[in-house]
């Protein structure tokens, strides 16, 4: 079945029951000039002898997309969700003319730009005012284009002082607000968008947004991905989410975001590693078991609004000199960062099999799904970081009975759903007079 919205403009990208294979565990050998001009002469003879033929399977064969058709109108902003490896960077690499589809066709009508490898094409040995011609060039902007938009890029990027410093200088953030400054100027009718909000910090991240938003409200036509919910929520007019290479929802934003959340999210709520030579880690420190659980009941017990949790980690530490400090980041089901807790030690904690917990109090987080981000540093929050573990776990934290809600039976917004205390007091009583006349309104 085909996904298309119901806008009824015109179509800009077309997909029919795309397929692409990949083969596992094979090497593609060398190909003399013999073979070459053979396979030439042969390849319009096997194309019309496996047309309407499906490729048969087979146990090397992994399909990152399989049988995909969609549409997608002129100005239309299409979020684009799913796990890791369900297909997303596949769909764009085919759109983008990178990879060609195994099975089915796309038809794109207009003018495309891609930021899907941010930096792809950037030279480490030049300076960042050459790289930005010759990335342009590769992203197929001409000279003039170059020339039109470079103040335009220098400035989105705030990279002025270090125009002519060769990039392998640059910090990474440095070197990403570049290669981003420049992909996100091309004047195109389509931009497919990769995940670039993965990189940089939490300002460069909203002038992503910015940009991207720019240009849907340009009337260009985005495919947007992402694992950022909130932003497909309030960027996107529509979604589709994509499992094992299948459409598997699509719909308006929040509500195929929300389903996505709850029906495609894996939940797991503790993970344990037995073994020290193959527990993640390295030789500072190794991670043995990592869990959330009610504070009091049955670790088994359902999480809910009302339950105080604790969140425990014990980890073998093997450096027995090094100050390591443990840090965590709980973020909800729309990407959003809840809060973060770190602990900071004034002395090294000794060599061994070690527990770390804190606790969350009741009636603090919100109902939804949350993911844990577990880091350990070097001498303190915010120095080097030897350990880093994101989606470490995944847990649901469910409603609890109305009794606090009164009335209300929607979705409770915001991150947090704490329950404060109100208190209302009489300051001073009206005068009998106005009192008479209120009494009966």
């Amino acid at each position: 079945m085909r996904t298309s919205s119901d806008s009824g403009g015109p179509i800009a990208i077309r997909c029919d029951g795309i397929g692409k294979r990949y083969r596992i565990g094979l090497r593609p050998r060398y190909r003399t000039l013999r073979e070459t001009i053979s396979g030439m002469v042969r390849a319009p003879l096997r194309a019309m002898a496996r047309r309407g033929h499906k490729p048969a399977n087979d146990e090397r064969d992994l399909w990152a997309l399989r049988d995909l058709s969609l549409e997608v109108r002129r100005g239309e902003v299409l979020g684009v969700i799913g796990r890791n490896a369900s297909g997303k960077s596949t769909l764009l690499k085919i759109l983008s003319r990178i990879t060609k589809p195994t099975e089915g066709q796309a038809e794109i009508h207009g003018r495309v730009g891609s930021l899907l490898e941010v930096g792809a094409g950037f030279h480490p040995e030049l300076t960042g005012r050459e790289n930005i011609f010759l990335n342009g060039a590769v992203l197929g902007m001409i000279r003039r284009e170059i020339e039109r938009k470079f103040d335009e890029i220098v400035e989105f990027a705030e990279c002025g002082r270090l125009l002519d410093t060769p990039i392998k200088h640059y910090s990474s953030g440095m070197y990403v607000r570049l290669a981003f400054a420049v992909a996100a100027h091309l004047e195109t009718e389509i931009l497919l968008v990769d995940e670039v909000l993965a990189v940089g910090d939490a300002a460069f991240q909203k002038k992503c947004l910015g940009k991207i938003g720019d240009a849907a409200s340009q009337g260009r036509t985005v495919l947007f991905v992402s694992h950022n919910m909130l932003a497909v929520d309030s960027l996107c007019t529509r979604a589709i989410c994509l499992h094992e290479g299948r459409v598997v929802l699509e719909g308006l934003p929040a509500a195929v975001t929300s389903r996505y959340s709850q029906n495609w999210l894996p939940a797991f709520k503790e993970v344990v590693h037995d073994d020290i030579e193959s527990a993640p880690g390295n030789d500072m420190i190794r991670l043995h078991r990592a869990r959330v659980r009610p504070l009091d009941g049955s670790p088994t017990d359902q999480l809910t609004v009302r339950t105080s949790l604790a969140v425990e980690f014990e980890c073998w530490k093997l450096a027995a000199h090094s100050r390591l400090d443990l840090a965590a980041e709980i973020f909800n089901e729309h990407g959003v960062s809840v809060f973060a807790t770190a602990e900071n030690r004034e002395s090294p904690a000794p060599a061994g099999l070690l527990r770390s917990s804190f606790i969350v109090p009741a009636d603090l987080m919100n109902n939804g799904t949350y993911r844990l981000h577990f880091m350990v540093f070097l001498n303190g929050v915010g120095a080097t970081v030897v350990a880093d573990w994101e989606d470490l776990l995944v847990f649901e934290i469910h409603d609890a009975a109305s009794e606090l809600r009164g009335a209300f039976h929607g979705q409770w917004p915001g991150a947090l759903r704490p329950n404060l205390l109100w208190q209302t007091e009489l300051l001073e009583p009206l005068p009998v007079s106005v009192a008479g006349l209120r009494g009966n309104g």
